[in-house]
């Protein structure tokens, strides 16, 4: 067959932690897909709960790698790519369960228009309520997924340009990896999917929509959303994400709102029991700026701010930039 003609291989990357309960459905699932060819890479974080062995008993054809400690969603998921030989990949999260038509709706985008390099799957509860259709963002450093929680009635059936993808669902082309680099492991947890997103948009990338291609995911099913560690992680990293990607002008301009934020969800966690989660995370925040605005000066920006700044609420809660 002509290479012209060859479809291209799809690497679909799961970052798991003590997730054996998820596993049976997540891969059962892919293993229906109308598309070919894919591969399975599954990364272990350091289960001990007998995932990677249950992996390598029930699902054989997916390759296993395992880490020698937790590196996180950013670490564990770069694992995977550097092992992917796909000319895409597809990070999902072990609480997912794709639908048949997944991949094959989720390629097309990035087949048709080269200057696509991500894509955003449709992804729901398991009880038919909305979880992401895109990643949203305020000049406050807020980020959030459009439509979470909504009654999904058909109110992002349409295909469009987004921000970027929620990771939990989301196809990246290879080379825009190679491009603009992986996910930042210095993130960890959470926000690890806007920094890239962001860093992709500055170097003139775009992210399309694919309301067809459906995914049911539990949602927290390793972190446990509110938890102390989702606390921590995610507002720590809500500072070093603005700190490392907001254009120069924009991000002065935003300080009251960054500031404002930053401080005034202190007292909400207080008074939620989470005071210990939230000081180390602002503190934490803190001591990583330096680092944070040294990444800012290596990142690649090929377009001007301005493209950038639309995309940008000035409150949260807009589902159109």
């Amino acid at each position: 067959m002509p290479d012209e003609y060859r479809p291209s291989l799809v690497s679909v990357v799961i970052v798991n932690f003590n997730g054996r309960k998820f596993l049976q459905d997540c891969l059962s699932a892919l293993q229906n897909q109308t598309y070919l060819p894919f591969e399975i890479i599954l990364v272990d974080n350091a289960s001990h709960d007998d995932s990677v062995g249950f992996v390598q008993e029930h699902f054989p054809q997916v390759k296993v790698f395992t880490q020698e400690k937790n590196l996180g969603f950013a670490g564990g998921s770069n694992a995977g790519i550097r092992e992917a030989c796909g000319e895409y990949i597809l990070t999902l999260n072990n609480d997912t369960i794709v639908s048949p038509d997944v991949i094959e709706e989720l390629v097309q985008p990035v087949m048709q228009d080269p200057s696509v390099g991500m894509c955003a799957s449709k992804m729901v509860f398991p009880d038919g309520r909305i979880n992401s259709t895109a990643i949203c963002i305020s000049r406050s450093g807020a980020a959030w997924d459009r439509g979470m929680g909504e009654t999904d009635n058909g109110q992002y059936d349409r295909a469009e340009e987004i921000f970027g993808p929620c990771a939990g669902a989301a196809l990246y082309r290879h080379s825009m990896l190679d491009e603009v680099g992986l996910f930042d492991e210095d993130f960890f947890l959470y926000m690890e999917d806007v920094d890239l997103a962001f860093r992709a948009r500055l170097a003139g990338w775009k992210c399309m929509y694919v309301p067809t291609a459906r995914v049911v995911h539990i949602h927290g099913g390793t972190a446990n959303v509110g938890s102390d560690t989702a606390v921590y992680y995610g507002n720590r990293n809500i500072l070093w994400y603005v700190v490392k990607n907001f254009p120069s002008r924009f991000f002065f301009m935003s300080l009251p709102w960054i500031l404002g934020r930053n401080c005034g969800v202190i007292p909400y966690y207080v008074l939620s029991g989470k005071s210990l989660a939230i000081l180390r995370a602002k503190a934490a925040a803190l001591n990583g700026l330096p680092l944070m605005f040294r990444k800012r000066r290596s990142l690649d920006k090929n377009i001007h701010g301005r493209t950038i700044e639309k995309w940008i609420h000035t409150w949260s809660g807009f589902h159109k930039p």
